[in-house]
């Protein structure tokens, strides 16, 4: 069958790629993020140090009037209340002399040394508050020396209370005064602390104001910028390539936006060239291949007309050859010598043999050259008729032929049937003649196909020789050996490929030959 090769290279592949042109210049889409993002990151850390500072002074603020300023004042009250209990006491014990009085004096007692050391401990470093607390407790030392303790101890409470009366008048004013004074400042205190929260709670409302004003407006920022310097551009870049990839192969990629999009930009447009290059070569390169499609169709109808002469008119000669040698020794028998009777036969086994390598060459010229649908073939039906039809060798050699359950596959039964025919045959044929002749059919699952071998164990194939038995024409053998045209392997080989399988030869198989090919499923 004549062939037509088309080899052509495209010039864009031919040819040496230009070096390519340096990059544009500018920032880059990382750049432009790391340095937008370095100032958003930069800005919120600001803010988030304020905020924190904010939340800091207000904390301690806090603190200090819940802990300090508040407690303190309370606590001067309290022990504002015990030294007025004392002085309750040690009156009413002056003017009644009934020891019942001293209770609250007492009680009074130990409640103004509870409220110093809670006032000692409140003040810590405040000069100013251990000063007033100071002098509480010095003026209520004096009152109580001058006054209470005597009162308290004395054996006419009474007495001792008339004649101190007004000294201790003026001594207990003088603590009544201390204690105005100390509770003045704590209220003061506390009201500046109260100030101090108040502003500080505005200071913090506000700067809050303001970090949620700087987010939304660096969030505003960051969508801006990322919309005109980036995602537009690649809009546009994304545009114009849908529009390339839809067909429009002379549409421009144009460059716009920063350097690795300009850069995107210009390699897309490059091999926009590029394609357009090597589609317009493939339409010439299409063009040329139609043409010659055409030539090798019309080749191949000449093909069909010379098997169609080959198959009847060159094999009708053949026959007259081979039918008027025989009738010529039939008649004329007797007058020949045993050279003339020889040469009839070999002329009439040349004929014979002529026509059975053409039909052996029309065989293996249609394979895979007339279409015909492949079907779902059974293996197993073809397995029986084909050792049907090999009935008579197989009986006369005494082979055991066997198989593996087959399974069906997809094909062409006429050429399945040739390729088990000519595979169980040459089995049968190159037999040795040393053992019992044993062919087995071998068939497994291989993932999407099947894996079928044709085993014997017959005289075997050389391994130098196990590539070439494949090549038409090509004998191990003489014909005086074994009969045959060197074509079977051949025409199986093509079937298995027309079928797209693949056929070699199991190179550890001994002794004999394990051909091994495969198959589609039927699915």
């Amino acid at each position: 069958m004549g062939t037509v090769e088309v080899q052509a290279t495209s010039p864009a592949v031919a040819e040496r790629a230009p070096r390519p042109a340096p990059g544009p210049t500018g920032w880059t889409t990382r750049r432009w993020l790391s340095v937008g993002a370095s100032a958003a990151l930069s800005v919120l850390l600001v803010l988030g140090v304020c905020g924190a500072w904010i939340f800091a002074h207000s904390s301690t603020i806090n603190n200090r009037l819940v802990e300090r300023s508040s407690p303190a004042l309370i606590t001067s009250v309290r022990l504002e209340s015990a030294l007025v209990n004392q002085e309750t006491g040690i009156r009413g014990y002056g003017m009644t002399g009934r020891a019942d009085f001293l209770t609250p004096y007492r009680d009074g007692l130990a409640q103004q040394r509870t409220a110093e050391r809670q006032l000692t401990a409140l003040d810590g470093d405040d000069t100013a508050a251990a000063a007033d607390l100071a002098a509480v407790h010095r003026y209520a030392a004096r009152w109580q020396a001058l006054v209470a303790e005597p009162v308290a101890t004395a054996a006419d409470p009474v007495k001792v209370a008339t004649e101190r009366a007004e000294g201790g008048k003026q001594a207990f004013d003088t603590v009544r005064a201390a204690l105005a004074t100390q509770q003045r400042h704590l209220q003061a205190e506390r009201v500046e602390a109260r100030g101090d929260l108040e502003d500080a709670r505005s200071l913090r409302n506000w700067t809050f104001l303001a970090i949620a004003a700087v987010i939304l407006a660096l969030t505003g920022l960051v969508f801006v910028g990322l919309r005109r310097g980036v995602t537009t551009h690649v809009d546009r870049l994304s545009a114009e390539v849908r529009l390339v990839a839809g067909g429009d192969f002379d549409h421009p990629v144009t460059e716009s936006g920063p350097a690795d999009l300009r850069l995107l930009a210009r390699d897309v447009e490059s091999m926009r060239r590029r394609l357009a290059d090597e589609l317009a070569f493939s339409d010439e390169a299409q063009h040329h291949l139609s043409e010659q499609t055409d030539e090798l169709r019309r080749s191949n109808s000449e093909l069909e007309q010379f098997a169609y002469v080959a198959s009847h008119d060159l094999q009708e000669p053949l026959r007259k050859v081979a039918s008027f040698c025989q009738l010529l020794e039939r008649r004329y028998g007797a007058q020949l010598d045993d050279r003339a009777r020889q040469y009839i036969a070999f002329a009439v086994d040349g004929a014979n043999r002529m026509q059975g390598l053409i039909n052996d060459l029309l065989a293996f010229s249609r394979v895979g050259r007339l279409l015909t649908d492949h079907v779902a073939v059974d293996l197993a039906a073809l397995f029986d008729r084909t050792v049907d039809s090999l009935g008579m060798a197989i009986e006369e050699s005494g082979t055991v032929v066997t198989h593996d359950p087959l399974p069906t596959v997809h094909g062409e039964p006429t050429q399945l049937g040739m390729l088990l025919q000519n595979l169980i045959g040459n089995a049968v044929k190159f037999r040795s003649p040393d053992r019992s002749p044993v062919v087995h059919v071998g068939a497994r699952r291989t993932g999407e196909s099947w894996e079928f071998s044709v085993s014997d164990n017959g005289i075997g194939i050389e391994e130098e020789y196990r590539e070439r038995v494949f090549v038409i024409f090509q004998r191990l053998h003489t014909r005086e050996q074994y009969t045959g045209n060197g074509i079977g392997l051949a025409l199986c080989k093509k079937i298995v490929e027309y079928h797209g399988g693949v056929i070699g030869i199991d190179q550890e198989h001994s002794p004999g030959t394990r051909v091994v090919f495969t198959l589609p499923d039927a699915r």
